[in-house]
């Protein structure tokens, strides 16, 4: 599956923090206003046990296949259980590295 093969779990020997990287589909759209800063929040759905610290790789992917293009994100805050959210839907507010 898909959600498996994209989640590696990493060790910063330096600091000794264990984080998650996590491999998501982005449109092209939403992928340039990342790029440029514009957008600093992705809404996803929390299937994934995403925490603060961890690392998004944000993957254009375009008519069904990915462009190639990434970015790598660190989570800052999530939002969640929050009035207006569906349930187990997040919000990620991000930040380039």
């Amino acid at each position: 599956e898909l959600w498996q093969s994209s989640l590696f779990l990493c060790l910063d020997w330096k600091v000794g923090i264990l984080f998650m990287i996590h491999e998501l589909k982005i449109a092209p759209n939403y992928f340039e206003k990342v790029v440029s800063k514009e957008k600093s929040f992705e809404v996803r759905y929390n299937d994934r046990g995403f925490q603060v610290g961890d690392i998004l790789k944000l993957m254009e992917y375009e008519d069904g296949s990915y462009t190639g293009r990434s970015v790598y994100a660190k989570i800052t805050y999530i939002l969640q259980d929050f009035e207006g959210l569906q349930p187990n839907f997040v919000v990620l507010s991000i930040e380039l590295i």
